[in-house]
């Protein structure tokens, strides 16, 4: 069983050990039935199982209306990705995909939207990276043309988590208010629309839903629109500032899991007579693991402390935890790796399929090297001397 005393630092309230106790007897008990051999469908059960059980309530702000639960969102995501890494997948882009919605979105949005995607009967998709314009968000040359009473799109959005598969899209396009980052905004588009079309499903060597869209000509209502004119580059920044806590949450799952299974292997494998873990070699790779994950984890749940405690950002501490979080989680995983030996790399096996899934947390919602430059440009900004 993974360390589970982090739960007793100050950073949690009751409330959330009372959940980190539920979810783990539920992804224990319900995780294990799901069948992966079809990615959508796996995706599809996954988020009507987490829907039907309550935990997308979560993924959103109340209907009566306050904050997102930074903290909550950050443990959910570590356990589940300590279970199933899809699963986690599924779960985050429930969340992000109806961030803006939930956090900018209008009554009418909300009320259309919302109860869908908390119940598991719809799912959502984060449409912002595009062919040139990954980290350089405002570089994008997708439009939103005003005509009358609607906004004409086209382009094409890349990358896109859930693509093909979801049933709104949170968009966001350039409507020209300003040159750059200004001239963005945000969109909340069905799926199915006439001039919006998959035209790539993207494969990764760890399987999830991702594909390449286009719009021509593709025609959605002035009402669509979250937020002002403009204020696109604004609200997916706010939405990321909150989520990106959460991907460190799931390298830190992804994490435990490894240190969990090399544990086991160190303490059940033979070598020359004794156990693996007799030879100070293994030993020091043990203590390498669980520093990583401990340190981890305080820069996890400081981040998602910080912005619960009423931080208006949190650019400087979720950068720092994700950074961490997710280049140390790929040391961690290494490390157990190497000590499954051949087993390792033996598809099938934990660890192999944990060095899958890790990789991609180090480029999604900012690379670790963009996180070195909001760091950098954070630390110095704030600094007072000459």
């Amino acid at each position: 069983m993974p360390d589970r005393s982090f739960l007793n630092w100050p950073f949690f309230e009751d409330r959330h050990r009372e959940l980190a106790t539920a979810l783990e007897q539920w992804a224990a008990r319900e995780l294990g039935r799901i069948d992966h051999s079809d990615t959508d469908q796996a995706c599809w059960d996954l988020v009507s199982a987490l829907g039907r059980d309550g935990w997308l309530t979560h993924s959103a702000v109340p209907p009566e209306g306050g904050e997102l639960d930074v903290r909550t969102l950050c443990l959910i995501r570590e356990t589940l990705a300590r279970h199933d890494g899809l699963a986690d997948f599924a779960f985050a882009m429930q969340g992000l995909g109806t961030g803006a919605i939930s956090l900018f979105g209008s009554d009418a949005q909300k009320a259309e939207w919302l109860p869908l995607t908390r119940s598991g009967q719809a799912i959502s998709a984060f449409a912002l990276t595009e062919p040139q314009s990954g980290s350089d968000v405002a570089n994008s040359t997708m439009t939103a043309t005003r005509d009358g009473e609607h906004f004409v799109l086209n382009g094409e959005k890349t990358w896109i988590s859930n693509g093909g598969i979801a049933d709104v899209y949170t968009l966001f396009a350039r409507t020209g208010e300003a040159p750059g980052a200004k001239g963005l905004s945000a969109f909340v588009v069905p799926a199915g629309l006439p001039g919006f079309e998959v035209v790539e499903r993207l494969e990764t060597i760890a399987p999830h839903p991702l594909a390449t869209l286009r719009f021509t000509d593709c025609r959605i209502p002035v009402h669509a629109m979250i937020g002002a004119p403009g204020e696109g580059f604004r609200i997916a920044m706010s939405v990321l500032d909150v989520f990106r806590s959460t991907v460190a949450a799931a390298a830190l799952g992804f994490a435990r899991r490894a240190l969990d299974e090399a544990l086991t292997r160190a303490k059940s494998r033979q070598i020359g007579g004794a156990p693996l873990s007799d030879l100070q070699m293994v030993q020091g790779h043990i203590a390498d693991m669980a520093l990583d994950v401990d340190a981890a984890a305080l820069l996890v749940y400081r981040a998602a402390w910080t912005k619960d405690s009423g931080a208006p950002r949190v650019t400087r501490e979720a950068a720092m935890a994700k950074l961490f979080a997710t280049d140390h989680a790929q040391d961690v995983i290494d490390r157990a790796v190497q000590l499954f030996g051949g087993d390792g790399v033996k598809s099938g096996q934990t660890v192999e399929r944990l060095y899958r899934e890790i990789r991609a947390l180090r480029i999604y919602e900012g690379a670790s090297d963009v996180q070195r430059v909001v760091i950098a440009r954070q630390t110095l900004g704030a600094h007072q001397g000459g």
